[in-house]
């Protein structure tokens, strides 16, 4: 059985690393942060961004799964903070008075609450919406840190409790389960599973008269119940999506939230543009499913590819940046000015400028049958949940990059063995020194070199056996396993291109740079429509490491400023 504890604690630990300022930090020894109390000073000196209210004793202030008003500080009275989840369970959080301010990092974007705040004594507040708050945090650099700080804390210690999130009840290996608790756990959403074997979860079932195909069954924090829900019905639900609005232009729409995606977001907004930005599942793109990148600048002891995300989003997030996830780009229409990004959930978005950020998406090898394993033993990143799954036991995986090489490091700390096949003859010029030495010295990894997989074999559980083209030098022909993890490259995302006048190399990755005579300048992101940019992994030359992609993502930023100062200066002159 999965105990919510259990799952909400393992999805909590790439969270930690997205607020630990110091290696081994950890939230028992933050409570002072994470609950600071103002000085009457300081409370001034934050008057003028909100407005003063009152609540009865018995009132809600904010209520788990409706929109948050923004950040209470409150001046006089005692609140209460509490859990209820879609069930009726009720778990009590704290009580706070004069002195404390209540809010946590959503309430940055202005998304549902994921507690219940109700006044236990006649209180008066200072209410700080969502826009003023990040007005506070940025014009307010001392007392904006300690306030940001204690807002990242806070949704840490909900999702390590599972508080406001929605209950995932399911088979642990159902591959739609694994597919939402992904999903959450990426985003950092609190949640919670329960085994459809344990009692609750047959009470549950039986109360819902759910049938085999609704499953997995998802209760969310306002008590609806969903069956069997996609990522976008779940995201729905949960209050993630943002309302788009058709007729809004904003001045940057970036797609895609990787690395790349992120830092053009954070550049933008800061320097005061209109910024969407879209993706289909979660901030941190490939890089955010690396378990921990040790030779990112400015990390000496490594920082996990989620944590990375999920500092970036925040940073996002806190300069006003919109991000909507997950929504899926159907295609680009440029022919006019402003341009339109399609959406496949219908409706559109509209930009003066698209930066191209959507990455790459993973290769898939010719294997028969592959399709039916996705999620049930074949798996294309090592995040907690995956490594919860194959928990002592002898598992494989395919590839050479230091993506594999990350989740090689990763994995063998959950399996007891893990075998790696690689097609050529060792990792020397595919990965980086330090993940070959880090292998090299791990008693339970085994390399194959010039090894493939040729087939794949089935019982009624799932994967039972991955075969080899070729028999190993010691005749072994197949491996005996239920987990499969394939990093064999990937392809550029650029499919939702075909509709616009972008022009694409012979593999798919987007030309920038080309001038009039043809010849192309590696410091030009602009593709070959005015006003469309490409950076990062989807981009034909990129360096496809995470450093690079953060300083094409700044660098456009003063090619859209130029590019949107001209445009300015034209509409004047034609104005005059």
């Amino acid at each position: 059985m999965l105990s919510t504890q259990e799952v909400s604690t393992q999805d909590a630990e790439g969270q930690q690393a997205v607020v630990a300022d110091a290696p081994f930090s950890s939230l028992s020894t933050r409570m002072h942060q994470m609950f600071p109390t103002l000085t009457c000073e300081e409370i001034g000196r934050l008057r003028r961004f909100g407005e003063i209210g009152h609540w009865k004793a018995g009132e809600l202030m904010f209520e788990t799964g409706h929109t948050g008003p923004g950040m209470f500080v409150v001046l006089e009275g005692r609140v209460k903070i509490y859990q209820r989840d879609g069930i009726g369970r009720e778990v009590l959080i704290g009580e706070h008075g004069a002195g404390h301010f209540l809010a946590e990092v959503g309430q940055l974007s202005e998304r549902p609450a994921l507690v219940n705040g109700m006044a236990l004594t006649a209180v008066e507040a200072l209410l700080i919406p969502p826009e003023k708050l990040r007005a506070l945090i940025v014009a307010e650099a001392e007392l904006g840190e300690r306030i940001m700080r204690a807002l990242i804390l806070r949704r840490v210690s909900l999702i390590e409790k599972g508080a406001g999130g929605p209950i995932l009840v399911g088979n642990s290996s159902d591959a739609q389960l694994v597919m939402l608790q992904g999903f959450l756990s990426r985003n950092g959403h609190p949640h919670s599973v329960i085994d459809e074997r344990d009692e609750d979860a047959l009470r549950l079932i039986e109360q819902f008269a759910a049938q085999r195909e609704d499953m997995p069954l998802v209760i969310c924090p306002d008590g609806r119940v969903l069956r069997h829900p996609s990522m976008p019905e779940l995201a729905t639900c949960l209050g993630l999506l943002p309302d788009l609005d058709d007729s809004y232009v904003y001045d940057v729409a970036i797609v895609g939230a990787g690395p790349a995606g992120l830092a053009s977001a954070v550049y933008a907004a800061s320097e005061g543009l209109s910024v969407i930005v879209l993706d289909s599942r979660a901030p941190g793109g490939q890089a955010g499913a690396s378990s921990r990148i040790e030779n990112y600048l400015g990390f000496p002891t490594g920082i996990s590819g989620q944590a990375l995300a999920g500092r970036a989003f925040v940073q996002a997030q806190k300069f006003g940046a919109r991000v909507a996830i997950p929504v899926h780009v159907k295609a680009l229409h440029c022919a006019a000015s402003p341009y339109r990004l399609e959406l496949k959930c219908g409706g559109h978005i509209t930009a003066r400028t698209i930066v191209i950020a959507s990455g790459a998406v993973y290769r898939r090898p010719a294997l028969e049958g592959l399709d039916r394993f996705d999620g049930r033993g074949v798996y294309y990143w090592a995040s907690p949940v995956e490594a919860k799954l194959c928990k002592r036991q002898e598992i494989v995986l395919v590839g050479g990059g230091n993506s594999a090489g990350q989740a090689i490091v990763y994995l063998a700390t959950h399996a007891a063995k893990v075998h790696v096949l690689i097609r050529r003859s060792g990792f020397e010029a595919t990965m980086s020194r330090y993940l070959i030495d880090r292998i090299r010295s791990l008693p339970n990894v085994f390399v194959h070199p010039n090894s493939e997989i040729g087939r794949l074999e089935a019982d009624e559980s799932g994967l039972a056996s991955v075969g080899l083209k070729q028999p190993l030098p010691d005749g072994v022909d197949h491996f005996d396993t239920r987990h499969l993890f394939l990093f064999t490259g990937a392809d550029p995302n650029t499919d939702w291109l075909r509709t616009c006048g972008v022009r694409l190399d012979a593999k798919g990755f987007v030309l920038t740079g080309i001038g009039a005579g043809g010849t192309a300048a590696a410091c030009d992101l602009a593709t070959t429509v005015e006003g469309v940019y490409a950076i990062g992994d989807a981009r034909a030359g990129s360096t496809k490491r995470v450093a690079a992609a953060v300083g094409e993502g700044a660098a456009v930023v003063a090619q859209i400023h130029q590019l949107l100062a001209v445009s300015a200066a034209e509409a004047v002159a034609l104005g005059a």
